[in-house]
């Protein structure tokens, strides 16, 4: 992957959250690889794949969920730079 920024937040903030219910694990920031083109995306500044600390840690019962928790999620944000939906990541068992 080239351009992606890969960082760790405690939380996200309400405007990550963007009216959501709940909370998040991770999020994808930026123009997947399918939607662009050379000439429009020439310069641009990288796309952020943010995982969230705080709800992973929440979330997780033990050691071993919160390493599997991290490794989905990472997964699941890494294929949206790849541009595969929400949708696509659930039939393949990794929403």
């Amino acid at each position: 992957m080239e351009n992606v920024a890969v960082i760790v937040e405690q939380w996200p903030t309400s405007e990550q959250l963007g009216g959501r219910r709940g909370t998040l694990l991770g999020l994808y920031e930026g123009v997947a690889l399918t939607n662009r083109s050379p000439l429009s995306y020439s310069g641009a500044m990288p796309d952020r794949i943010t995982i969230f600390q705080g709800p992973i840690s929440e979330r997780a019962a033990d050691e071993a969920e919160l390493v599997d928790l991290v490794q989905t999620t990472v997964i699941h944000e890494v294929a949206h730079h790849f541009g595969i939906s929400d949708e696509r990541l659930d039939e393949l068992g990794w929403a």
